[in-house]
């Protein structure tokens, strides 16, 4: 495999075949998902009124709340006799939600992650270590079936039994391992416990996503496992892994593949969409999915539209966090992500940590649990720690915050997505 030509074609090209793409899309939407029709009538606009990509502005949003009201099938475009695979969320906050693949959806999904592979530096020659969680769950299969249409050969490990883990990345030599950031963290720390030099390991690259993640996590990482880390960006309601990807050379944000899914930003409030630059919510339209196509699907992370450089396709930055995990705490805006950077910054610190929200009456308290690197800081004056991130997090984020510092590994480790926030003013 190597570059496809659209991945380098002119933006013209480009544009003029999404144009053409995104009409089908709707045509099809509106003709056989029932779920579209209405919400087009609904808001007077019909297929035919898109004249260019711009008129895109002009239909309705579609939300995680639509997939839920129409559980299971309701929002499928083709008969259950197309539908080959059928994925879902967690249902963590109540019904999942449910997509379907026809054959062709298969096909082109295990396309794009392929496609984000390549441009992560993987060749046919590679073995990849596969972590996330197989099932449900788009992770696993997503990367498997993307790494085997590279031709590389797959360990479909999937999340868990973290000794075991390690035990294959060393007896195996796997070039390349896809897995949350949050759980390579777990095997970086099992690698240590097992008195392992992971510089001495096979692996070149971490191919990292489903969950946001700062720069100073890539540092931490590249360091940790003397690796190169890429982000990795994709949702389940728009196709899973594989919607965007880092390119290896440039590591400057996920490269979207624009020729099958269709990137807008909006102000998360007023629903405008803003122009490329600014920061906002991530909104997307698939260009190519027959089973369950989307049209401008509200994400809900959090970030901003770039020009293109290894490819001619626009890149997204680093989610910033999503607009619904974001802590309102005492008027101040607070994402996860936030305080993740204050907590790498301070030497004596694993990346390991808890963010507990509670109130007494009018007034929110925040906790922060944190953890002693374990590398040779198990004297530390912990005291003195607290101090110093305490004073960080009020200085650069503006809240106040009480510091708990654990030894090294004392918090809850997570084998797929961590658990980062537990607000307990909710309900």
């Amino acid at each position: 495999m190597a570059l496809e030509a659209i991945e380098t074609a002119s933006v013209d090209e480009l544009r003029n075949l999404q144009l053409e793409r995104l009409r089908k899309s709707l045509i099809h939407s509106y003709d056989n998902c029932p779920v579209y029709r209405k919400k087009f009538d609904e808001h007077g606009v019909h297929p035919d009124d898109l004249k260019s990509l711009e008129d895109l502005a002009k239909f309705p949003f579609t939300t995680k709340q639509d997939l839920r009201d129409n559980y299971p099938f309701g929002m499928f475009a083709v008969p259950m006799e197309q539908v080959v695979r059928i994925h879902a969320s967690s249902g963590t906050t109540g019904k999942p939600t449910v997509v379907g693949y026809s054959k062709n959806d298969i096909d082109i999904w295990a396309q794009v992650v392929a496609r984000s592979i390549y441009a992560a530096g993987g060749r046919a020659t590679d073995k990849v270590h596969v972590a996330y969680g197989y099932g449900l769950f788009t992770g696993g299969l997503g990367a498997h079936y993307g790494a085997e249409r590279l031709g590389c050969a797959v360990i479909p490990m999937s999340g868990g039994q973290t000794e075991k883990q390690v035990q294959l990345i060393r007896d195996f030599d796997p070039d390349i391992i896809m897995v949350t950031p949050s759980y390579m963290l777990n095997i970086a720390d099992e690698i240590d416990r097992q008195g392992v030099d992971p510089h001495k390991l096979s692996l070149r690259v971490g191919i990292f996503g489903a969950e946001p993640w700062t720069g100073s996590m890539r540092k931490e990482l590249e360091a940790r496992m003397g690796i190169d880390a890429v982000d990795i960006y994709g949702l389940s309601e728009v196709m899973g892994p594989g919607v965007a990807s880092e390119c290896l050379e440039s590591k400057d944000g996920p490269t979207i593949w624009e020729d099958h899914f269709y990137p807008e930003i909006i102000d998360p409030v007023t629903g405008e969409v803003l122009p490329d630059g600014e920061e906002g919510e991530l909104v997307f339209t698939s260009l190519t999915k027959e089973a369950m196509p989307v049209i401008r699907y509200r994400t809900r992370d959090l970030t901003r539209l770039l020009p293109g450089t290894a490819r001619t396709m626009r890149r997204m930055d680093k989610i910033t966090g999503r607009s619904d995990d974001m802590l309102i705490i005492r008027g101040v805006n607070v994402f996860p992500t936030q305080i993740e950077e204050q907590v790498l910054s301070v030497e004596e610190l694993s990346p390991h940590y808890l963010i507990e929200v509670s109130r007494e009456g009018n007034m929110d308290n925040v906790q922060i649990s944190v953890e002693l690197s374990g590398n040779g800081h198990a004297a530390t004056d912990t005291t003195e720690v607290a101090k110093t991130l305490q004073h960080k997090i009020k200085s650069f984020i503006g809240i106040s915050a009480r510091i708990d510092v654990k030894a090294s590994g004392s918090l809850p480790r997570s084998e797929g997505k961590a658990q980062r926030v537990i607000d307990n003013r909710k309900g």
